[in-house]
C-alpha cells in the first residue's frame, strides 16, 4: 500500500494544512512522499515550473514534501465561473466546462485522468498523501465520486477524517460521516483527527472515547489551534482580514475588495504578513475611501464582478480615489476592470452571455480583449532595480492604448502605472520581499503615511516555511504519526 486519504468532515476543516504538515513530517523521516488531490474546486491556483496550472494548496504541499510541483498532484482543477458552471483545468491545461447538472454524472473522463495521475505518483514515490474534497459523506454525489471514497475504494486507501472542533458539533460531524457511508466505504475509515482545539482536553477526552467505542475508529490525536499559522487557501471560507504582525509604529491600511468571483485571493497574503500592514477584506465603499491602499484582486468573471462593483457603489468609490490621487492596485482581472474597455468573447458576462463589450472603470489607459487560449507563464523582471517575478493565468489580453505613454503612463510588471493607479497581470509579485517593501514604501509616500518597512523582519517565503515547520512540529507532538504513516505504506 502506498497511499492514505485525509478526508474532512466539511470544507475548510483543515485538510490542506494537515496534509501540508504531514508531508513535511514524512520528508523529515526520509520518506519519499508526494501530495495528491484528485479534484480541487478553487479559483486560487498557481503555475508550475513546467507551465501547468494546479491549486495553490497542492503547490505548497509539494514544497513541504521537497518536490517540484507538477500537474499530477492536482490533475483536475475546477474553477467556478458562475453558480452553475465551472471551468475545467485538466492536467494543468484548459479542459472545457462543467455545468452543475453534469457534476454528479458527467465526470467519468475526469475520474480516469485523476486515477491515472495517482498511479503515476504512486509508482514514483514511497507514499502518496491524498487530500479529499469537501466531505466524504456527500452521498448525493457518491456514484460519480473519484476524490473521496471513490478514490479510496479504487486504490484500497485507508481514510483518516479531519474535523474542525472550532466550528462546534465535532462529535456529531464525525459520527454522522461514519453513519452515512455504505458499509464498503465505512470499512476503509481508519481513524480521526480533531483539529483547531482550544481549551482543556480532559473535558473532550470522554466524548472521544465514546466516539471511538461507537464507531471503532482510532483517535489519532488532537491538534491544537495554531495561532498565526495560515497556508494558501483553496476557497473563500479561508479569506479574511489580517495584518499588523509585530507592529509598533504607524499602520498602513489596505482594503482588498472581496469580489464575488475573486480569483487568486492569495495575492494579498504577503501584504498581511508585512509588519505594520493591516489588510481588511471588504465590500464597503467607506473602507475603500479611507484605506491607504486599495487592492482590486483577480476575478474568474471579470465583467460580472465589474457590474457588481457598480451595483454596490464600489466603482464610484474607486473612481473618486483615482481623482484624489489615492493609491489603487489592480491585479489581473482587477487590472482589467481599471481599463478603458473590456471585450469579452470567452468568460460569461453578468447575464451569462459571452461576447459582450463594456467600458471599464477608465482609470488606466488600456484595453482588454479576451481570447479562447489561456496564458500560463512565470515572468520575471525588475522594478526600480529590485528583482521581481510572478505568474500569469488569464484569457484576457490587456494592451496599452496608443496614447498611454504620451499621457504619462509607465510599464509596471506586465501592466501599467499612471499617477496613483497601478495595474499588473502578475500574480505572486508581492511575495518578493525587496520589491514588496520598496513598492509599499512608495505607496506610503503617495498616501501620506509614515509607515516604513521594519528592518530585519522575516520575509514572506521564510515565514511560510516557518508555518509549515510549526504545523509539522505540532503534528509530531500531538498526533500518532507512527500509526498514521504506517497505515499508508
Amino acid at each position: 500500500m502506498t497511499g492514505i486519504l485525509i478526508a474532512g468532515t466539511s470544507s475548510d476543516a483543515g485538510k490542506s494544512l494537515f496534509v501540508t504538515g504531514l508531508c513535511r513530517v514524512a520528508r523529515r523521516r526520509g520518506i519519499n512522499v508526494a501530495p495528491f488531490k484528485a479534484q480541487n474546486m478553487s479559483n486560487n491556483s498557481m503555475v508550475c515550473p513546467d507551465g501547468a496550472e494546479i491549486g495553490r494548496a497542492q503547490y505548497l504541499q509539494a514544497l513541504a514534501a521537497g518536490l517540484e510541483p507538477q500537474s499530477a498532484m492536482n490533475p483536475v482543477l475546477l474553477k467556478p465561473g458562475t453558480d452553475r458552471r465551472s471551468f475545467i483545468v485538466l492536467r494543468g491545461e484548459p479542459g472545457g466546462t462543467l455545468e452543475s447538472g453534469q457534476y454528479a454524472t458527467e465526470r467519468r473522463h475526469l475520474a480516469a485522468a485523476a486515477w491515472a495521475a495517482y498511479e503515476e505518483l504512486a509508482e514514483a514515490h514511497e507514499l502518496v498523501i491524498c487530500e479529499g474534497a469537501g466531505s466524504p459523506a456527500e452521498i448525493n454525489l457518491r456514484s460519480g465520486d473519484y476524490t473521496n471514497m471513490g478514490l479510496a475504494r479504487r486504490f484500497n486507501l485507508p481514510v483518516v477524517l479531519v474535523g474542525d472542533i472550532d466550528r462546534g458539533g465535532i462529535l456529531a460531524s464525525i459520527f454522522g460521516t461514519w453513519g452515512l457511508l455504505d458499509p464498503e466505504d465505512r470499512a476503509l475509515l481508519a481513524g480521526y483527527v480533531i483539529n483547531k482545539f482550544r481549551g482543556d482536553q480532559a473535558i473532550l477526552d470522554p466524548g472521544l472515547a465514546e466516539l471511538t467505542r461507537r464507531t471503532g475508529l482510532a483517535n489519532l490525536g488532537v491538534l491544537p489551534w495554531l495561532d498565526g499559522v495560515r497556508i494558501d487557501g483553496e476557497d473563500s471560507l479561508s479569506l479574511g482580514s489580517r495584518g499588523t504582525i509585530g507592529s509598533t509604529g504607524e499602520v498602513l491600511t489596505v482594503a482588498a475588495i472581496r469580489l464575488p468571483r475573486i480569483s487568486n485571493a492569495t495575492d494579498i497574503d504577503a501584504l498581511g504578513e508585512e509588519p505594520g500592514v493591516q489588510v481588511v477584506v471588504t465590500a464597503s465603499p467607506a473602507h475603500v475611501a479611507a484605506a491607504d491602499l486599495v487592492v482590486v484582486p483577480g476575478s474568474r468573471a471579470t465583467l460580472a464582478d465589474l457590474a457588481w462593483l457598480h451595483d454596490n457603489g464600489l466603482a464610484t468609490a474607486l473612481q473618486e480615489r483615482a481623482r484624489r490621487h489615492r493609491p489603487i492596485l489592480g491585479i489581473c482581472g482587477g487590472y482589467q476592470m481599471l481599463s478603458q474597455t473590456i471585450d469579452d468573447e470567452v468568460e460569461a458576462g453578468r447575464d451569462g452571455t459571452p461576447g459582450s463589450s463594456r467600458p471599464g472603470l477608465g482609470l488606466l489607459p488600456a484595453t482588454v480583449h479576451f481570447q479562447t487560449d489561456k496564458v500560463l507563464r512565470r515572468p520575471t523582471g525588475l522594478w526600480e532595480g529590485h528583482e521581481v517575478g510572478g505568474y500569469e493565468i488569464h484569457h484576457g489580453r490587456t494592451t496599452p492604448t496608443e496614447d498611454a505613454f504620451d499621457r504619462g503612463a509607465e510599464p509596471f510588471l506586465g501592466g501599467l502605472h499612471h499617477g496613483a493607479t497601478w495595474g499588473t497581470m502578475w500574480h505572486g509579485a508581492l511575495e518578493h520581499d525587496d520589491f514588496r517593501r520598496a513598492w509599499l514604501t512608495h505607496i506610503a509616500e503617495q498616501s501620506g503615511s509614515s509607515w516604513r518597512p521594519q528592518p530585519g523582519a522575516m520575509g514572506f517565503s521564510a515565514r511560510r516555511e516557518h508555518m509549515i515547520d510549526l504545523t509539522a512540529d505540532a503534528i509530531e507532538t500531538h498526533i500518532d504519526v507512527d500509526t498514521l504513516l504506517t497505515m499508508g505504506r
